[in-house]
């Protein structure tokens, strides 16, 4: 059934009808012809419109996946160079690159060798602080090792003398003090834990000496593991959980600031804990992690830690013969970081150490070479072989140390676990703050 009548859409036309009166006038051939075509125009217009609106209410309405593919490509890429340039402006003016003169570069200074400048190491920091009339720089420790004079150099140029706040060996972390005049900026810290593996993060710097550098790349890892030497020796003293991104971290960026795209900064960037000699791997210190040290760097100018009082060697070491010596031994990490072995005034030279007596089925442990402090009172002696602390087993002197940092509190008890001339005993030690000796 069609939308017209019969009689007047089809061709054919009863002959009676031609003529007879109140019948359809007749119509030429081509009248009839133009009517069709108009038909068959407006038919195709209204199908048209209707199979574009059809198709604008499938797949190209607001949010719809489909919409606009080309443009849906091409746009994050915008976005995100947008966002790095606008990140940098927000962060670049409160990183500073820090000009550390140490007391070797400055003997040579005085015994008529190169200039000091010349001879300085170089690092990046961050200014997180403004408060009567000074700001506080976070950096990393290593940056102003054996300092004789640092310096700190903002963005315009302007060089300004620093005082060191405190630092911390284990964490790498390390707090300046400056005037804070021509300081208009902090930095915003950001929140770390919310950071997600594959998001673009900068990392900005004083890298090889070059100022105000940026680079750019992705987070890796969130909480990856690295193991780290405190005094370079080539033996693990420490482990240190960090933020594994894709953005190199070079010779002079330590200290600078690991950024997100919002001018936040998330991390404090650490060449020590990449000393493996890897390239395309960058490290950072995660924010959060770093606020809780540099807060009592601030306050007390030291971390506070328990200490233990036991200078030790691995068991395995033992084991497989190794020769004592500066890189076989360490304390127990409470702070210092020399790793030497002090001397014994109950020992002679011309006695020779007795064998430690290792119970079948013991193969981890740590040997006692010294107790000293606390250790010493509660009874710990010359060769006494460490197993457990509170239970938990302890097989080398990295675990003990972080048992301690991680597990125990200044003026608590610890149950030491060990055995003396084969026979397995316990005591308690309680952990005291370590001094500087």
């Amino acid at each position: 059934m069609s939308w017209f009548k019969d009689d007047f859409y089809s061709t054919r036309v009863r002959r009676g009808a031609r003529s007879a009166p109140g019948s359809w006038p007749r119509t030429s051939r081509g009248s009839r012809q133009g009517s069709m075509f108009k038909v068959a125009l407006i038919s195709s217009m209204a199908s048209s419109l209707l199979v574009a609106f059809l198709f604008y209410l499938a797949f190209d309405r607001p949010g719809t996946p489909a919409s606009r593919p080309a443009n849906v490509a091409a746009q994050p890429v915008a976005d995100a160079s947008d966002r790095i340039i606008t990140a940098y402006a927000k962060v670049g003016p409160v990183v500073v690159s820090i000009v550390n003169q140490t007391k070797d570069a400055q003997r040579r200074q005085e015994q008529g060798g190169p200039d000091a400048e010349q001879s300085a190491s170089l690092g990046s920091g961050v200014i997180f602080q403004k408060q009567g009339g000074k700001a506080l720089v976070v950096t990393n420790a290593h940056v102003i090792s054996d300092a004789a004079n640092v310096q700190v150099v903002l963005e315009s140029g302007e060089k300004k003398q620093a005082k060191i706040r405190g630092k911390d060996t284990i964490s790498d972390l390390a707090v300046l003090e400056i005037d804070d005049k021509g300081i208009s900026t902090v930095a915003e810290l950001g929140d770390s834990k919310k950071l997600r593996k594959g998001e673009k993060v900068i990392a900005i710097g004083n890298p090889l000496g070059f100022s105000a550098s940026l680079t750019d790349g992705i987070v890796s890892n969130l909480r990856q593991t690295v193991p780290v030497s405190l005094n370079q020796d080539g033996v693990y003293d420490w482990e240190e959980e960090v933020i594994q991104i894709s953005a190199p971290i070079n010779p002079g960026n330590s200290g600078g600031a690991l950024a997100n795209l919002d001018g936040q900064v998330v991390g404090i960037n650490s060449m020590k804990v990449a000393d493996m000699g890897i390239e395309g791997i960058g490290f950072a210190i995660p924010i959060d992690d770093a606020m809780p040290i540099v807060n009592q760097l601030i306050k007390y100018g030291k971390v506070l830690r328990p200490y233990l009082g036991v200078y030790s060697m691995d068991l395995d070491s033992y084991l497989n013969n190794s020769i004592l010596s500066d890189d076989g031994s360490s304390d127990d990490g409470s702070g210092d970081d020399s790793g030497d072995v002090p001397p014994d005034p109950d020992a002679s030279e011309d006695q020779p150490e007795p064998p430690i007596k290792v119970p079948d089925g013991v193969k981890m442990g740590i040997v006692v070479l010294e107790a000293v402090g606390p250790a010493k009172e509660a009874g710990l002696k010359f060769n006494d072989l460490i197993v457990q602390l509170d239970g938990h087993a302890i097989g080398s002197t990295l675990e003990l140390r972080k048992y301690l940092y991680n597990q125990k509190k200044i003026g608590e008890t610890l149950t030491v676990t060990y055995y003396r001339d084969g026979k397995k005993s316990e005591l308690a030690v309680k952990l005291v703050e370590k001094t500087e000796e």
